[in-house]
């Protein structure tokens, strides 16, 4: 890896890929929720299965929208990318929890202030995972 691959310039193309990876990701919220909902109150599943269900189908609807409209990807190698993103979303999901913990488990913070924090800071992990991992 030479310094270039990490050399990140705030470009008008730049944060176009970040806001529609933000829309993305908001979309993703909906998705998760949805399969989350009927899972565990229409199908009456377990309520932890329901939640990984919501989690894999939300990332998995996540990383199409991304490899066509933030990223645009043209790799032939779908599977082997789609692995990439997955990994990063699940990275993502134990800063998330972790932050959540620190903040609000240990330093008593306000949950939902907590909650907000450690989606700012997952969401720039995954934002940064991608573009320089999965995407690159």
């Amino acid at each position: 890896m030479n310094a270039s691959f990490l050399k990140i310039e705030l470009t008008r193309e730049f944060l176009l890929k970040f806001l529609k990876f933000g829309v993305v990701g908001f979309s993703g919220v909906f998705v998760n929720f949805g399969v989350t909902y009927t899972c565990k109150e229409w199908l009456k599943w377990n309520k932890y299965l329901s939640n990984i269900l919501g989690f894999i189908v939300a990332a998995t609807s996540n990383y199409i929208l991304n490899r066509i409209w933030t990223f645009q990807s043209n790799n032939p190698q779908i599977g082997t990318e789609y692995a990439k993103y997955f990994f990063i979303a699940l990275i993502g999901m134990g800063i998330d929890t972790l932050t959540v913990y620190l903040l609000n488990g240990k330093l008593k913070w306000n949950f939902y202030l907590s909650k907000v924090f450690a989606v700012g800071v997952s969401t720039l992990w995954n934002f940064f995972g991608n573009l320089l991992f999965t995407f690159a």
